[in-house]
């Protein structure tokens, strides 16, 4: 169905310059082949590669030169809530507004074409924090709970799909839009789904339910819930894609509301052990073209907390040999050096995991980014796999108060991978959760207040921990007490890029973490930091803009005299003089 009475696209022409012209009249389809294997001067999908490792092959910025970094152009977006990556394609920059989606001259910021879409009444003003680009197709999650496929060349609507809203965004993999959706069909009495879509017509192809049913395998583990009544979002940051294997990694976030107590009455009434409440706080590993389940893997069983585990999961290859004075967590049927495809992920609420790519075997996890009494799970059996939840920290009445860690210590900000030297790069936050129940709020829990860290240092409230992937050791390379949402670059140049909610964007050497540069923007950094090179020249670009989560870090209580700016959508893009 399409509705050309609300959606306006304009496509510029008389200011545009014979070669922004040429870049759109002259728009090569994007393939496959050019998804697997990206050019370095592109940045087709929000971590660059299948993979999320969010690393760029790009070098002609490194650490002799970047503090010459220069502001080459800016533009202002629409207001609203805005978390986005934007896309680069041969020359073009295609970044979602609020409200729509603008294509632009990635050298000079003018403008080619833009698409509005203006939500609802009721409904908010936002752009999905991610957009994807195939043959010449742009797809987008649109607030009013559309899916919408976009002419790459001119902006022009193609085809769109009701009630497909995604706050991460699809992913095209396999030929395939993909995207976690909440709103997947009332036929089922489920809301949540991860849901794959025909990219020439928006035709649905399958559902995968991200909740158990009664009578499926792990319906049990919801105990006796009505299956209208079992939540659990993939709400996060889309999949990740093993070509070889033909499988994409999810994450799945907490079940809802956030308490045991709140959803069943009684917080035994599931188990303390996983598997409990299928599949949310898991990884799951889909065949993109049936989708299929190939494995599974929970990382927190019945959550209590709101301890979400839906973002990016990284695909790597490294040696196995984590060192017991770092990782709390080792399998030890794993022989030492042996080297393995793996999957890591890291949770909203902390704690990193390295699990086997083809089969989700546990291989090693730890607390993160410290090892606290009061963390959320209790042990790990090391043979199996099977977590355990703190029971101790479980608000088993009403009235009951607990401080859990960690609280939002990295959420849908990204974190990035080197394969030069297999580090991971993380950005965190040295918060904790300081929880009371309470039935007569939504979620069974008010007061909820993320605080720092018992006995932590306000000046490293935040930082940068570079983690070996062989052995888990963690160099913690910056830190500050100023939080971010910046997602985290990493680049061929031995540099990171990556930002904060005081308006700095900062380039730091990516082996000691030391700030090479640094420039202020207008507002808070959220989550777009991409670099691509249009002609031989290579340019980094970062968005600012008004993040739902921009404010609720505890940034006040340890830096009062900062308050975190509100709105000023834009981009920012610098380059090499």
């Amino acid at each position: 169905m399409i509705r050309t009475l609300f959606f306006v696209t304009s496509i510029v022409f008389g200011g545009m310059a014979l070669a922004s012209f040429a870049q759109v009249s002259n728009f090569a389809p994007v393939t496959r082949e050019m998804l697997l294997n990206p050019s370095p001067n592109d940045w087709l999908m929000y971590s660059r590669t299948y993979d999320s490792h969010r690393y760029s092959p790009l070098d002609q910025m490194n650490r002799r030169n970047v503090g010459q970094l220069r502001m080459v152009w800016t533009r202002g977006l629409s207001p609203g809530i805005h978390e986005h990556i934007p896309l680069v394609y041969r020359g073009v920059l295609y970044v979602a507004n609020p409200g729509g989606i603008q294509a632009l001259d990635a050298t000079t910021g003018d403008l080619l074409w833009e698409y509005r879409r203006p939500p609802r009444e009721g409904m908010a003003n936002l752009a999905g924090r991610t957009i994807s680009i195939y043959e010449d197709l742009i797809f987008y999650s649109a607030p009013d709970k559309y899916l919408v496929a976009l002419d790459a060349r001119t902006g022009q609507l193609r085809w769109e799909s009701k009630d497909a809203y995604t706050s991460s965004g699809p992913a095209v993999i396999e030929g395939k839009v993909i995207g976690g959706m909440n709103g997947c069909g009332a036929e089922t009495q489920r809301a949540e789904c991860i849901m794959a879509y025909d990219p020439g017509t928006g035709k649905e192809l399958w559902k995968f339910y991200t909740t158990a049913a009664p009578g499926e395998p792990g319906g049990d583990s919801w105990g006796n819930l009505p299956v209208e009544k079992r939540n659990a979002s993939p709400w996060g940051l889309p999949g990740s894609y093993d070509p070889v294997r033909k499988m994409t990694y999810w994450g799945i976030a907490n079940p809802s509301p956030y308490t045991r107590l709140k959803r069943h009455g009684n917080p035994d009434a599931i188990p303390r052990s996983a598997p409990s409440e299928l599949y949310s706080n898991s990884t799951v590993a889909l065949d993109p073209n049936t989708g299929k389940l190939g494995w599974y893997y929970q990382h927190l069983p019945g959550d209590d907390w709101d301890f979400d585990h839906p973002h990016e999961r990284i695909l790597l290859r490294t040696r196995f040999n984590p060192d017991p004075s770092a990782v709390k967590w080792i399998n030890p049927r794993i022989p030492r050096g042996q080297e393995r495809d793996v999957v890591v992920s890291l949770a909203e609420a902390g704690g990193l995991w390295v699990l086997d790519r083809a089969t989700g075997e546990f291989l090693w996890a730890m607390p993160f980014p410290y090892d606290v009494p009061n963390f959320y799970l209790s042990r790990i059996d090391l043979e199996t796999g099977k977590t355990h939840i703190n029971w101790d920290l479980v608000l088993k009445k009403e009235g009951d108060r607990q401080v859990i860690c960690f609280e939002n210590t990295k959420s849908y900000w990204p974190m990035a991978y080197h394969p030069g030297n297999n580090s991971l790069y993380v950005p965190y936050h040295d918060s904790c959760l300081d929880a009371t129940a309470n039935s007569a709020s939504s979620n069974g829990i008010e007061p909820k207040t993320a605080i720092p860290r018992s006995g932590s240092d306000p000046q490293k409230f935040a930082g940068i921990a570079k983690v070996s992937m062989e052995t888990g050791k963690i160099d913690r390379i910056y830190n500050a007490p100023v939080s971010g949402n910046g997602a985290m670059l990493v680049t061929a140049g031995s540099l990171i890029f990556w930002g904060d909610l005081n308006r700095r964007l900062r380039a730091l050497d990516a082996d000691t973490g030391n700030v090479l540069w640094e420039t202020i923007v207008g507002g808070i950094v959220q989550m777009g930091t991409i670099t691509y090179s249009v002609n031989g020249k290579q340019y980094v670009a970062v968005l600012t803009g008004d993040g739902a989560g921009g404010t609720r870090h505890p940034l006040r209580q340890i830096r009062p005299q900062i308050t975190p700016p509100r709105g000023h959508n834009a981009i920012y893009v610098f380059a090499l003089p």
